[in-house]
């Protein structure tokens, strides 16, 4: 098993372990692990130990940026600043778009259909046409990015790092969001193209939340630090006390079924 946050440090040594069958991660990314796991092993993620400290990182994120809750964060260091109130924007009668349907996609909406938005799409990168019997609802291509990005108000970036999603959110299609819109990114920082978003934001013209950057960690001398309308957290969305019950119920449930000689959850 892979420590949480140990990232490929853990799998310097499998030349050393000839019975290695099986690598459980505690993280639910693993595009860095999959050229080190070696032939014949079995990589099992961390999908869904996440979901919930993740979606509510990403609405807390989104909140504070659109509320100015950072601002007024800093300003308290500064007597002269501390009470100056100024009126901000809501999270309700925003469009919002969930940029990934997975576990963490899904959790992200559960919690938005209380916000009072003006709607939520969902796009992930195969089209799913919905059920009304199940109420499953219907989730657009990626394909359809263009069409939709100049009615989305709210961003949530939450789709794995692929060849496919690396730089999905490039100069083109920021351009297309409409001025004053906010992307909320916890998923991976090169879906997005970091110096098409520091112009947007330093431009004034669209507003950023990220969980995560490119590079990472984010050099101190980096732009997007000083960038207006730019809240950063250093990537802890999945890192809250809500993580180690749910790791230990993973493991635990796969520790039983690779007793029982079952397949395991998670493995790619």
């Amino acid at each position: 098993m892979l420590p949480y946050l140990s990232g490929a440090a853990g799998l310097t040594r499998t030349a050393d372990m000839p019975r290695l069958r099986i690598v459980q991660s505690l993280m639910a990314g693993y595009e860095h692990l999959l050229a080190l796991v070696p032939p014949g092993v079995t990589l099992c993620t961390g999908a869904g130990i996440h979901d919930t400290a993740t979606a509510e990182l990403a609405l807390a994120l989104a909140l504070a940026n659109l509320r100015s809750i950072d601002v007024y964060a800093r300003n308290a260091a500064d007597p002269a600043l501390r009470w100056q109130p100024s009126a901000s924007r809501s999270l309700a009668d925003r469009r919002a778009l969930i940029l990934g349907y997975g576990r963490i996609g899904h959790a992200i909406r559960r919690r938005l259909e209380g916000f009072e938005t003006a709607g939520i799409t969902l796009v992930a990168r195969h089209e799913r046409t919905g059920d009304l019997n199940t109420g499953e609802p219907y989730v657009h291509p990626f394909e359809h990015l263009p069409a939709l990005l100049p009615q989305t108000d709210v961003v949530f970036v939450i789709c794995p790092l692929t060849e496919q999603t690396e730089g999905l959110l490039d100069a083109e299609a920021l351009a297309l969001l409409p001025d004053g819109a906010l992307v909320v990114n916890t998923a991976r920082g090169r879906v997005v193209d970091t110096d098409a978003l520091v112009a947007e934001c330093a431009s004034g013209r669209l507003r950023a939340a990220l969980d995560v950057t490119e590079p990472e960690p984010l050099p101190p001398d980096h732009p997007l630090w000083t960038t207006p309308g730019v809240t950063i957290t250093p990537h802890v969305g999945g890192w809250s006390d809500a993580f180690q019950p749910r790791a230990d119920a993973l493991i635990g449930a796969q520790l039983r079924r690779w007793a029982a000689g079952e397949p395991l959850r998670n493995a790619l």
